[in-house]
């Protein structure tokens, strides 16, 4: 892969071109390494991995190999292993943004790299890394024990850390890409070790390149957040204002936003590992300023949030609400009875269970309202 693909040829085209090469600077510390092009002596590839407490629907299947990524230095030895290297390839984080409808007949890479440090400010902001496998709440908890805001809106979202930009994960308000700073991610058609900015990273609604064709050799290895250092806090969802306001709370500072949001969540949400589920099911769908206006002819209650180019964003949750959908199921899948935009494994599940409720809901919402519902998690 060309890394100066990454940023459209623009201004960041020389500096991702100067990646291009066995050596690669690590722009946090500005010191050099270098990746041998070398077997590793020992890959502890697993076979037969059962993955049901790898995922949060907890859909029991099974990868036919499987590896614990913990460096970089591990994949480098799978390109060179050609038996391995060839094989169909999945990277797992948290698997909380996926759905199972089958065994997996490939390779797993399971990005497990821990590690978290405050590397200092840069003009108006505060940089810190996490390493892709951390625990993406463990992480935001972090940064609030830390008196650091920025995150805070994001608390208790399922995942990992490496999974954050490439969903562009999102939450009241919040999404990754207005915190981000850059990220490493390897190649794994080239062998290198690139650096990513925001605009490399062409992020969009749960979207990002990691999640299209030119950026499906990229495995993120860690992520730099940019944290504001005179911050603010973000109350444009009105639910997390009214919440605030019922505390009591003149002057909220980022621990006290992170433990109401989280409160919110624990409320409103179900706890992954006592119920399986995947948080959202559904993107919310973003329609015209026109197909808006007429929707709320027919429907003046309908949920809808202007969006900066003059679009709307509806509430997927809303919709599916509005169409008796809420705590009904078919079989062992079923609509959480609290949201209507999570669906559930209510006990023995399999993912195409999950996949027919969710494509009965999605014909009912087209039906009555005009409008296309879109999976978040990937389908595999």
């Amino acid at each position: 892969m060309n890394p100066s693909i990454l940023a459209d040829n623009g201004p960041n085209r020389d500096r991702f071109a100067r990646l291009e090469s066995r050596e690669c600077v690590n722009h946090y510390n500005e010191t050099t390494f270098f990746i041998p092009h070398v077997m590793h002596p020992d890959l502890p590839i697993v076979h037969d991995q059962p993955l049901a407490g790898l995922n949060t629907f907890r859909i029991p299947v099974t990868a036919r190999q499987y590896l614990r990524v913990t460096d970089a230095g591990q994949l480098t030895a799978l390109r060179a292993d050609p038996s391995l290297a060839n094989l169909p390839r999945l990277v797992l984080g948290g698997g909380s943004n996926l759905l199972f409808t089958q065994d997996f007949e490939g390779l797993v890479l399971h990005m497990a790299g821990q590690g978290r440090e405050i590397l200092g400010e840069q003009g108006d902001k505060i940089l810190v890394r996490a390493q892709a496998g951390e625990n993406w709440h463990a992480f935001v908890g972090f940064t609030l024990e830390q008196g650091l805001g920025g995150l805070e809106n994001l608390s208790l979202i399922p995942g990992t850390v490496g999974a954050a930009p490439i969903q562009n994960v999102g939450a009241y308000g919040v999404e990754t890409k207005d915190v981000f700073h850059s990220l490493t991610a390897f190649d794994m058609a080239s062998g290198q070790i690139l650096t990513l900015d925001a605009a490399a990273c062409r992020f969009g609604y749960r979207d990002s390149i990691f999640k299209h064709a030119i950026g499906r050799d990229l495995i993120v290895l860690d992520v730099t957040f940019a944290l504001p250092a005179a911050w603010q806090p973000n109350l444009r969802y009105a639910e997390l204002a009214n919440a605030v306001q019922e505390a009591g709370l003149a002057a909220p500072t980022p621990g006290d936003i992170g433990a109401i949001v989280e409160a919110i969540r624990r409320r409103k949400l179900p706890d992954p590992l006592e119920i399986g589920n995947a948080g959202s099911f559904f993107k919310n769908p973003v329609v015209s300023g026109e197909e808006c206006r007429r929707l709320l002819e027919m429907y003046p209650n309908l949920v809808h949030h202007a969006q900066p180019d003059g679009s709307e964003k509806l509430a997927a949750g809303w919709l599916i609400d509005q169409c008796g959908w809420k705590g009904k199921n078919i079989g062992p899948a079923g609509v959480y009875h609290k949201q209507a935009l999570v669906l559930v494994n209510l006990g023995g599940a399999l993912g195409t269970d999950v996949v027919r409720l969710a494509q009965a809901i999605q014909s009912d919402v087209a039906a009555r309202y005009g409008v296309a519902l879109e999976p978040e998690p990937v389908f595999i």
